[in-house]
């Protein structure tokens, strides 16, 4: 006898003014989303865990004395929720100013244009404060701000391997790698958050170098990373050398040719070349994490005939026809 299948129930809310009707367990970011609702989200990734840390998304529900975050906060039957009062504009307002007053944002094009939406003004803090080693703060240990300039997260570039380049200047404690570090995705645990209040970083344990420490070199972290703070090396060397337009990029999907199973790569190509490898979050193989070899073993592509001539480099077809010739001439 077959069982009967699960009967989903269904709640009615009110959106701004708007009735919907969702189904039990859906959460209010879901809901905005069916209705057309842009809410802004930084820490938020479909699949990853929420951890309501960025607080960007927050909504205010009638009855609730604190505006709630729409990431998580799950649907409730009859709940009353403003997306764009007074008090949710000023408290977007507010974190994207902190944000951005302290955090190198300009690979992060979302943001600029959630301080356009909500009037954010992030220079009115003051201009930023030099940068400093971050790393062996002491928790609990803060330096008297000298009230002029705003505390900014800025600290040197950490280039400790040859896949990828970290810039925690530009982090904003989304929590995103650690999450896809952790249970999410690759549970290998390397990093964490260290520290407490301003000098809160993400940090290998006991700050070792990266190659010192667990990772793996999945590079899940890179692509969850909001905000550039992650980057491919291959990206960031033609950043560097003024040479990366994604205007002249094309993304082309294939399948891993590694192993059986099946992940979905997308090619992100400039130049003939290809310059970086993401997948697709709706893949329902990998959910858009990859292992590394998916992720950073293309060179092997880039070994053709035309860009090794180009490099002035012998390539394997070279290699082939040189072969072919010295096995002619001593077969005669």
């Amino acid at each position: 006898m077959t069982a009967a299948a699960p009967t989903t129930r269904f709640l009615e809310l009110t959106i701004d003014g708007q009735t919907v009707r969702v189904p039990e367990g859906t959460t209010l970011l879901e809901a905005c989303r069916r209705q057309g609702v842009a809410t802004p989200t930084l820490c938020y990734l479909e699949n990853l865990t929420p951890v309501n840390v960025c607080r960007v998304c927050v909504v205010e529900v009638e009855g609730s004395r604190a505006l709630v975050p729409a990431c998580s906060r799950r649907a409730e039957n009859g709940m009353v929720v403003h997306t764009d009062s007074d008090r949710v504009r000023l408290s977007r307002r507010m974190v994207l100013e902190f944000l951005a007053s302290s955090v190198d944002l300009s690979l992060a094009p979302a943001v600029g244009e959630y301080l356009r939406r909500y009037d954010a003004h992030p220079e009115r803090l003051g201009p930023p404060a030099a940068g400093s080693e971050r790393d062996f703060r002491s928790a609990g240990h803060h330096h008297q701000p000298d009230g002029p300039t705003a505390e900014t997260v800025a600290q040197p570039l950490k280039v400790d391997n040859e896949l990828y380049v970290r810039d925690y200047s530009r982090c904003i404690l989304c929590y995103k790698c650690v999450e896809a570090c952790g249970v999410d995705a690759q549970n290998t645990f390397a990093i964490a958050v260290a520290g407490r209040g301003f000098d809160a970083r993400i940090s290998t344990e006991f700050a070792v170098p990266l190659p010192e420490s667990a990772c793996v070199y999945c590079g899940n972290c890179i692509g969850v990373c909001p905000t550039g703070a992650l980057m491919f090396r291959s990206e960031y060397e033609r950043r560097q050398a003024g040479q990366w337009d994604e205007k002249k990029q094309t993304a082309t999907d294939t399948i891993c040719p590694y192993c059986g199973v099946g992940c979905t790569l997308t090619l992100h190509v400039q130049d003939n070349q290809i310059v970086k490898v993401t997948s697709p979050l709706d893949h329902d193989v990998g959910h858009g994490h990859l292992c590394i070899k998916g992720r950073f073993g293309w060179q092997f592509v880039q070994n053709r005939a035309d860009t090794a001539r180009k490099e002035g480099k012998p390539s394997a077809t070279d290699a082939e026809k040189g072969a072919g010739k010295n096995g002619g001439s001593d077969t005669g």
